[in-house]
């Protein structure tokens, strides 16, 4: 015991500098705050961010994780900017939905979250500055992407400031936590997709109701015994649920990706993702010629994605994510040969690559 009293004294006093030194930052982030003030700055920094974790991430981190250092530095970027101040931020809602969690997650408990009701609400919250970010679900890794938010690009003057992957798992959550009270599941139509097989499996003769949100499933299920819901842990806690059975996603491999957005994009980090929406003339090897400006200017495409325009029959925008800044010169170069050669063209932002 004297060893182990020994070793919980140093602990102490390793708490008692790291204390310390989260006060120093703190102040020296209040002070950054006040000029930024001046300057019509962002609170937010996604570039600054993801420059400081990948500095530290450099470093021998034993016995720490990488995934440990990101957790911890996380909240202390959302404790700063908070110092700051407090950022407003309209999610998918409502509350307890996979949006959320990615919200309290990307900006802190202590942020204003505010949930809406449709995706194309999160955007014009940020555009009258009634929010400073939206967060917004774009796709998923086994369903795909998410059209909603796609379209709201053709319509909006938002930008991607940042965005993130996070793994979904779902819970099957019921008020008694007995799977053989369950006679109903409820829940969104891709949660009911991604579970497809768990459900085939041990439900096979329930009936399933589709419904607006996973939160919402949840709600049901708080209020009818013989139901399900197909949600997250936060639900379960949020509408006091029981956990019938965890991770019952047809893949581990389960991840989505959402979206930061707001006015300004951040500047350059150094690993950067360029999103850009584009329509192209209707004539033979219009796509392979704005393909082949890609290839000519060695730039990297991790995703190509086409939608109606809405306008005219079987006419197609293209949404293209590619790596580097719209900044670099020779991204630059790309896109006043793209303008060329394409109908449009527009921007969408530049952002840290996850």
């Amino acid at each position: 015991m004297k060893k182990i009293d020994s070793i919980r004294k140093e602990i102490d006093q390793i708490d008692e500098r790291i204390l310390e030194a989260l006060k120093e930052r703190a102040e020296c982030a209040k002070a950054i705050g006040k000029e930024k003030d001046k300057s019509g700055d962002s609170i937010y920094s996604s570039s600054r961010e993801r420059e400081i974790l990948d500095r530290l991430l450099a470093k021998n981190l034993k016995p720490l994780r990488s995934e440990d250092l990101e957790m911890i530095f996380q909240e202390i970027f959302n404790v700063c900017r908070n110092v700051q101040r407090k950022l407003r931020i309209a999610f998918l809602g409502p509350e307890a939905t996979f949006t959320h969690q990615l919200a309290i997650k990307h900006f802190g408990k202590g942020s204003d979250l505010l949930p809406q009701k449709a995706i194309s609400d999160c955007f014009v919250e940020v555009e009258k500055n009634r929010a400073d970010y939206g967060v917004v679900p774009i796709e998923n890794s086994t369903e795909g992407v998410v059209n909603h938010t796609l379209d709201m690009f053709v319509e909006s003057d938002l930008v991607i400031c940042a965005e993130r992957e996070e793994p979904i798992s779902h819970y099957l959550l019921s008020a008694s936590g007995k799977i053989a009270k369950v006679k109903r599941v409820y829940s969104h139509p891709q949660a009911l997709a991604q579970c497809r097989r768990y459900l085939e499996s041990h439900l096979p003769n329930v009936e399933i109701h589709e419904s607006r949100s996973t939160a919402d499933a949840a709600c049901q299920a708080s209020l009818d015994g013989s139901a399900a819901a197909i949600a997250s842990p936060l639900a379960a806690k949020l509408y006091h649920l029981k956990i019938v059975a965890p991770g019952i996603e047809d893949y581990e491999e389960n991840f989505t990706r959402f979206l930061i957005v707001g006015k300004k994009s951040p500047p350059p980090s150094g690993k950067d993702k360029t999103s850009i929406l584009l329509s192209i003339k209707d004539k033979v090897g219009a796509l392979n010629e704005i393909l082949g400006i890609f290839k000519n200017f060695e730039i990297n495409l991790t995703k190509i994605e086409s939608r109606p325009t809405k306008k005219k029959a079987w006419e197609y925008l293209f949404f293209v994510d590619f790596l580097g800044h719209f900044k670099e010169e020779k991204i630059e170069k790309a896109l006043a040969e793209l303008k060329k050669v394409c109908l449009s063209l527009k921007v969408l932002g530049s952002y840290p690559k996850e």
